[in-house]
């Protein structure tokens, strides 16, 4: 894995971070279903954990017809930090931890419904951040099968990191290298975007390029004003959009370049939002990179 290598480093090779001041974020959540499709998804969380120094929790909820404490079956952590070249091949487990700083703990749990059973546990092990592989379904097909990811994140109310199956994202599975140098935040008014700005600069700072550049997007007739946090490093753009929200935001993404999109949330404002989602889980179903999800005050 791959941080700002210093001038003198081979590439690919990983070099040690020290956090800003105001962190990125302190722990970290995976639930895992141990589907192929979660391989992305799980190395943003390890990749996150990994700069951060944090704590790494990753979670299964089982339909309690086997054994839950097969823990073969868990994304390898040790196994993917060798190959990106982190650790040394064949390395004891408590390295991750004497090494790395990186304190990983794997629960399963049985029985019950996904959603309930993680929402409990964070209830008993408060985590910063959840970081979920998404599927984006429109239409008829989602009301068939309704996202697991949508329900957890609103009912969480925490800092959630969403990754599309099959999309293209800012930590590469196989390499853990770090591609982030464009990052998008969506601001209205309403809910306050002031929370969105800080984490977009945070997320730049920590996990970003040594130069990332951050557009603001606002959809609408009357331009809005922010005050973004100045951060070395980080560069805002303004982009002024007119139209349908959702789908301006995700040109704006394209045409920006985003490797990540920022939105602050409120969850479900009324019967509209119940029957087609928030705009920031229709943004999610659309999009083919990470968003961050940012609670609004």
């Amino acid at each position: 894995m791959a941080d700002r290598p210093a001038p003198d480093a081979q590439p690919g090779a990983f070099v040690p971070y020290e956090p800003p001041p105001t962190p990125f974020v302190d722990s970290v959540l995976f639930p895992s279903d141990f589907s192929p499709d979660s391989e992305t998804a799980f190395a943003h969380a390890l990749a996150i954990a990994l700069l951060r120094k944090t704590r790494l929790t990753l979670l299964h909820v089982g339909s309690g017809d086997g054994p839950q404490d097969d823990w073969r079956r868990f994304p390898g952590v040790r196994s993917t930090l060798e190959r990106w070249g982190v650790l040394e091949p064949g390395s004891e487990r408590a390295a991750v931890m004497d090494q790395l700083s990186v304190d990983v703990t794997k629960v399963g749990m049985r029985g019950g419904s996904p959603r309930r059973a993680t929402l409990e546990f964070l209830e008993r092990h408060p985590a910063d951040l959840l970081v979920l592989a998404t599927e984006g379904r429109e239409g008829l097909q989602r009301w068939r099968r309704p996202s697991v990811a949508e329900g957890l994140a609103r009912s969480a109310k925490a800092l959630t990191l969403f990754v599309p199956k099959g999309g293209r994202g800012f930590v590469a599975a196989e390499s853990g290298e770090l591609l982030l140098r464009r990052i998008l935040v969506a601001a209205d008014r309403h809910p306050d975007p002031h929370a969105a700005l800080v984490y977009a600069a945070r997320a730049g700072v920590v996990l970003g390029e040594p130069t990332v550049e951050i557009g603001v997007v606002h959809v609408g007739e009357e331009p809005l004003r922010v005050d973004p946090p100045q951060v070395e490093g980080v560069s805002w753009k303004s982009l002024q959009r007119s139209g349908d929200v959702v789908e301006e935001i995700g040109r704006a993404a394209e045409e920006h370049g985003a490797d990540l999109v920022v939105m602050a949330t409120h969850g479900h404002d009324g019967v509209l939002d119940v029957l087609r989602g928030s705009v920031t889980e229709q943004v999610m179903r659309r999009s083919d990179v990470p968003l961050l999800a940012v609670p609004a005050p």
